[in-house]
């Protein structure tokens, strides 16, 4: 039965992923905004509503490892696992306000998620503070985005009807995620935990992995599509709100207490892949295939040290 659940699951999240690309670049022609933008603000948010899920019902239950370790972990397969198979699927050319904006402000992030564990405790007021710095950056995006795409004149006419659906395919998109998430994670911790995996590694492995299904069915569906910008977008989106909106909301509910082993180990992996993408980003100006393996073999040694330092 958990094999069922775990192949549904991930049928289900790649169906929805599409919907939600369809949907999000109807949305962005409608409104003046550029896909960029799309995948870094509606896209990221749909795709990271199983990390705020997860992450919400783990604190309240009273397991902050798999609330934490669920963050980090999706972080790293966000950056390891998930560009990597979308470069590898379809190369990226990166954008650049990629490196002017939206990388400068995931490197923030990340040096901020430090700050914050540094005395091993989120609390709600750290909570707080990090749903506000989101919304600002969010308000900062759109508005922007809309007097580029004003003054340079390149609006595409969307019909009431195209807009409509539009918004249907993001509403049953994020709908599919959620569901398909959970059937993949039910499956998933079921399996983990005959085998006595602790919280943590549940929470940074197969949880992580688990909610960052969306993002690889998103991203790779637009990579195809040839919809680089959202590909990308999601994914500096999807580190940046689950480091401050489901932390920010988490926190917020209930405060969460970090291991020592999120501090000397799971960060420094999450900061090192969010260092190795500079090359690209700044020299490369784009995401090649022999990048793609490079980051999935970085992923890889990151799960095999993680069950090694058990």
């Amino acid at each position: 039965m958990d094999t069922v659940y775990l192949i549904g699951g991930l049928l289900l999240l790649f169906v929805s992923g599409e919907l939600l690309v369809k949907g999000a670049v109807s949305i962005a022609y409608r409104f003046k905004i550029s896909t960029l933008v799309v995948g870094l603000t509606v896209v990221s948010f749909g795709t990271s509503a199983p990390e705020l899920f997860v992450s919400l019902l783990a604190a309240l239950e009273g397991y902050p490892d798999i609330a934490l370790g669920n963050v980090v972990g999706s972080n790293i397969a966000n950056m390891g696992l998930v560009l990597a198979i979308t470069i590898l699927v379809f190369p990226l050319v990166i954008n650049k306000k990629v490196a002017k904006v939206d990388y400068p402000v995931l490197f923030a992030a990340t040096i901020i998620f430090l700050i914050i564990i540094a005395d091993r405790e989120i609390s709600v007021q750290e909570g707080v503070f990090l749903l506000a710095v989101l919304a600002i950056y969010n308000y900062m995006l759109v508005r922007s985005s809309r007097k580029e795409t004003k003054k340079n004149n390149n609006v595409v006419k969307v019909t009431r009807r195209e807009f409509y659906f539009g918004i249907l395919f993001i509403v049953l998109g994020i709908i599919g995620l959620k569901f398909g998430s959970e059937f993949f994670l039910e499956g998933a911790i079921s399996i983990a935990q005959t085998y006595g995996m602790s919280d943590h590694l549940i929470g940074v492995t197969i949880v992580a992995f688990g909610t960052s299904v969306p993002e690889i069915a998103t991203s790779v569906v637009a990579a195809v599509r040839k919809h680089a910008d959202i590909s990308l977008g999601n994914l500096i989106g999807s580190n940046v709100f689950n480091i401050h909106a489901v932390l920010g909301v988490t926190a917020i509910v209930s405060p969460i207490s970090v291991s020592e082993k999120v501090l000397s180990f799971d960060f420094l992996w999450m900061f090192g892949i969010v260092i190795a993408l500079i090359p690209a980003i700044y020299f490369l100006k784009k995401f090649t295939r022999p990048m793609g393996v490079v980051l999935l073999l970085g992923y890889m040694s990151y799960i095999y040290f993680s069950f090694m330092t058990l």
